[in-house]
């Protein structure tokens, strides 16, 4: 074995510990009950080339409990798999286009009404939404705004037990100009709508990249959260050693609180082997 053999195996071994160390740390920092209280998912994008019942069969084997952001016409198929939609949504939703602007009210609304009770019939909780990019539009009148166009479809809501979800997505790297793209003003959103069928969704990755301190955002807001998505910084890549989030100490901290939800595994395999990926990543996160 030459130096630069005995480097490059010394490196693969120590990263073969470290993330030893980083499952070992999950499951011995999550209790059986609060192990209990988190259940997992996996988004349906990030695996949009392996067959949708290929991904429940063997999603179902790693410990998934929901393939998420999945619409009406997946939802049969994955409840015959005795799995759920973490987080329901459908073709009609735009990034870009939001509750932000009142030009999309009203076909936001319309689109809003009919999946809704699609989404309750199915036993689906939680269903998706966005801001919309801001496009001159300042973060007060954004949240004004945001209310105005969600607040005819609480009534509703809560009568299907379903929680419209807003996402928190960076404007740094992945989704310029969008305007939900900080904790506070997301929850500031969630409070001037006073409902618990709304909700905020937060991207671990996303807010990473645009206000860091993702603990402590975590514990100070829970209350808000009602869904958790993973990704590894940067690049949105696998959340083992390969990034600077340490996911095991993240995991512990959201068992620790009152959360009773999903955190959804929504980063992009870079391995080969997509399914191998999502079982390291489910592991960490203390799925198994």
């Amino acid at each position: 074995m030459d130096r630069r053999q005995a480097i490059r195996q010394s490196f693969l071994a120590a990263g073969a510990l470290s993330l030893g160390g980083a499952v070992q740390a999950t499951r011995t920092a999550l209790g059986t009950e609060d192990a209990a209280n988190i259940s997992h998912s996996a988004c349906r994008w990030c695996y949009s080339d392996i067959p949708l019942e290929a991904l429940c069969e063997r999603g179902r084997d790693l410990g998934l409990q929901s393939i998420e952001l999945t619409g009406p016409a997946d939802w049969p198929v994955l409840r015959r798999y005795g799995l759920t939609s973490a987080m329901g949504n459908d073709a009609f939703m735009s990034l870009t286009k939001g509750f932000n602007d009142p030009a999309n009210h009203g076909w936001l609304q319309e689109s809003y009404r009919a999946l809704i009770p699609k989404a309750a019939d199915a036993g689906i909780k939680n269903v998706i939404c966005f801001s919309g990019n801001r496009n001159g539009i300042g973060d007060e009148q954004g949240i004004e705004q945001c209310a105005r166009g969600l607040q005819p479809l609480m009534e509703l809501a809560a009568a299907a037990g379903v929680t419209l979800v807003m996402e928190l997505l960076n404007s740094k790297v992945d989704h310029h100009d969008y305007q939900c793209d900080h904790t506070a003003w997301g929850v500031a959103l969630v409070n001037k709508l006073g409902s618990p069928n709304f909700r905020l969704l937060y991207d671990i990755y996303h807010m990473q990249i645009m206000e860091g301190d993702v603990i402590r955002t975590i514990r100070d807001n829970i209350d808000y959260i009602a869904h958790f998505h993973t990704g590894g910084v940067p690049g949105r890549r696998e959340i083992n050693d390969s990034q600077e989030l340490y996911y095991p100490a993240i995991v512990k901290a959201i068992a620790e609180t009152s959360f009773e939800g999903f955190i959804g595994q929504e980063f992009i395999p870079s391995a080969a082997d997509k399914l191998a990926s999502l079982e390291e990543g489910l592991r960490i996160c203390g799925a198994r």
